[in-house]
């Protein structure tokens, strides 16, 4: 059995690195699996070093499309040429993709049009936001699957919805939190604890990313002051894009409290949401980490495309309306956040149970 797993962008390594993990352990027991790791290019990440690759022990790529940046369409067709090169040369019997980056729907096509059967890892999740270029990524994708791998029971029901059989559906777990589990006891203090004086509790990390939130200069602005002005002065810990330091600049935001720091690695950014007080996010798989680790998280956006971390987890959906920031953070700092519980199979196993599936189940 050969099996092409492809990455897009950080995330998505941090996803497969589990199955490749668990790839091996089969190898080792003698069974017939091969793997071929493949980097389309799409995100250039300058943390994305070989640093990256070794501190989470996850292989360098195999092959790398360097498709680049451009536009969705130019990156979408860039991607599709190189891969579809790639499977000319040398084909595989699976095209696993993960997420729902670019290269998730771009790879899915090629693969099914070249009758390679395709496999969606975090298949189903939906956001039911056709404005997100990531929602449409998943429905495409999880149009034209073959296999299905799951991170929840409501993942599962909305692909049963649009007519998938059950038994094209394997309801797993996450492997993004088998990453997390894995490397929890190695996560690293970075150096803006000592250069803040950090404590733990005693801090909030943010993160803006969504152009909802950072490219509308007056949501911006209103956001950060509402989260300043309800802190009690505790520090904010925002590691921020370039391109969102200059528009902060040129809005005048500066405040004591506000600390903006480079995009931190893996291990680092984990080690502060760890110890926090509390998140403040636009990003999914934040709520998801936070979760699991049992930190209150507000969320800045209208929708979720994992509602789980909601119904059961410790976050909260605050939408993108600055009004809402107060009173979250009057529940926090009275200490009446909801209690949280992990989602089912959500136990750093998801990767192992994808694998057995792959070997016996299909």
């Amino acid at each position: 059995m050969k099996i092409d797993l492809i990455a897009g962008a950080r995330p998505n390594f941090m996803k497969i690195a589990p199955i490749i993990d668990a790839i091996k352990v089969e190898q080792s027991k003698g069974e017939n699996i091969e793997y071929r790791l493949v980097h389309t290019g799409q995100h250039y990440d300058k943390n994305m070093s070989g640093s990256f690759f070794e501190q989470l022990e996850i292989p360098l790529p195999d092959v790398n499309l360097e498709a680049g940046s451009g536009t969705q369409a130019e990156q979408t067709a860039k991607i599709m040429m190189g891969y579809e090169s790639l499977l000319k040369h040398e084909s595989t019997d699976y095209c696993l993709v993960v997420g729902d980056v670019t290269s998730t729907m771009a790879c899915s096509i090629v693969a099914k049009k070249m009758n390679i059967k395709v496999i969606h890892v975090e298949g189903g999740i939906r956001s039911w936001d056709l404005s997100m270029p990531e929602e449409i990524n998943r429905m495409v994708t999880d149009s034209i699957t073959d296999y299905f791998f799951t991170t929840s029971e409501t993942a599962n029901n909305n692909l049963m919805k649009n007519g998938i059989p059950e038994d094209r559906i394997f309801f797993v777990g996450n492997t993004m939190i088998d990453t997390l589990l894995k490397h929890r006891p190695n996560f690293k203090q970075p150096l803006i604890w000592d250069e803040v004086g950090l404590s733990k509790k005693n801090y909030i990390v943010m993160t803006l990313h969504r152009p909802a939130n950072v490219d509308e200069e007056m949501i911006l602005k209103e956001l950060i002051d509402e989260i300043i002005d309800h802190s009690k002065d505790i520090p904010i810990i925002f590691p921020v894009h370039p391109r969102t330091v200059k528009k902060l600049e040129s809005l005048g935001i500066f405040y004591p409290n506000l600390h903006l720091v480079e995009p931190l690695g893996y291990l680092e950014f984990n080690y502060l949401v760890e110890r926090a007080k509390a998140v403040i996010t636009d990003s999914g798989g934040i709520t998801e980490e936070t979760t699991v680790m049992n930190i209150p998280c507000m969320t800045l956006r209208d929708n979720t495309e994992r509602p789980e971390t909601i119904e059961l987890g410790t976050n909260e959906l605050l939408g993108v309306n600055p009004k809402a920031v107060g009173p979250a953070m009057g529940n926090l700092f009275s200490g009446t956040w909801k209690d949280g519980q992990i989602p089912h199979l959500w136990d750093g196993k998801a990767a192992e149970r994808i694998i057995n599936y792959l070997l016996y189940s299909l």
